[in-house]
């Protein structure tokens, strides 16, 4: 599933290509074709994410809420294609296109009920939100903060990748009771995720190792990883921590692989 970086950048594209344009909006495949005839031929206004979610404002007070899911994707063209595959949204313009294809949501929503959403959504650290409720809630729970930092009440779009390096970064142990961090140590995690989230907006892939443990530094081969970035733990199971030396370990939490160093998150 994308991280809450990969959803900002798509809001960015979109703003980017139809931005205050009046567009073409279409259902391909047919699952949103009636409320794509609502707004259709109306004016793009602005889409903006809220951790992994995505908010399309068009006109009218209309918009249109995505979650992509595990298989959700956008493809964004400087032309209209004819439709291949299942595309469940297509916006486009005269020399722009976007398509989605496969999202766990895509519906049309009043304003009234984009803001019940927002509500439940938790603090965004790429929109530089106030922490204070997460802080208040992790430091108070018995629940492990590798549970914690996937809860999107409490860290939104946080997600695998970034749960398992700022755990790392931070030398703390996944299992580790919320209750028994301390204030200083969550807002480090907090401003620890501020940075390689926005950095990851830039980039369009997360990156959490430092300058001397990049691959030229330690004079090693580049990750090969669909995900992309340079990382401490996340998939790399079995293999040598860059910091100690010790492996890799990898078990299960509440149902979602976990990656730590043991040696260094003691």
């Amino acid at each position: 599933m994308p991280e809450g970086h990969v959803v900002h950048r798509q809001a960015r594209e979109l703003n980017t290509l139809f931005g205050g344009h009046v567009v073409h909006v279409s259902s391909p495949q047919g699952r949103f074709a009636q409320s794509a005839s609502v707004i259709n031929n109306t004016t793009f206004i602005e889409a903006h994410a809220f951790g992994k979610r995505l908010f399309v404002n068009f006109e009218h007070g209309n918009v249109i809420h995505i979650h992509l899911g595990l298989y959700g994707k956008w493809t964004f063209l400087d032309r209209i294609p004819e439709p291949v595959g299942l595309i469940r949204l297509q916006i486009s313009s005269a020399d722009a296109c976007a398509q989605l294809r496969g999202p766990n949501a895509c519906a049309l929503i009043s304003p009234p009920e984009m803001k019940i959403m927002k509500a439940k959504i938790g603090p965004d650290p790429i929109r530089k939100d106030d922490p204070g409720i997460a802080r208040t809630k992790v430091l108070a729970s018995a629940t492990p903060i590798g549970v914690l930092l996937m809860d999107q009440t409490l860290f939104a779009g946080v997600g695998n990748i970034y749960r398992a390096e700022v755990l790392f970064r931070s030398r703390i142990d996944p299992q580790t009771p919320g209750k028994a961090l301390t204030r200083r140590q969550f807002d480090a995690l907090w401003d620890d995720l501020v940075e390689l989230m926005k950095v990851g907006v830039r980039s369009g892939r997360i990156d959490t190792v430092l300058p001397q443990h990049e691959p030229k530094a330690m004079g090693r081969s580049p990750r090969e990883d669909r995900h992309g970035g340079e990382v401490y733990v996340y998939r790399r199971a079995g293999l040598e921590c860059f910091m100690c030396s010790s492996e890799i370990a990898e078990s299960d939490l509440r149902g979602r692989n976990l990656f730590w160093c043991p040696q260094c998150q003691q």
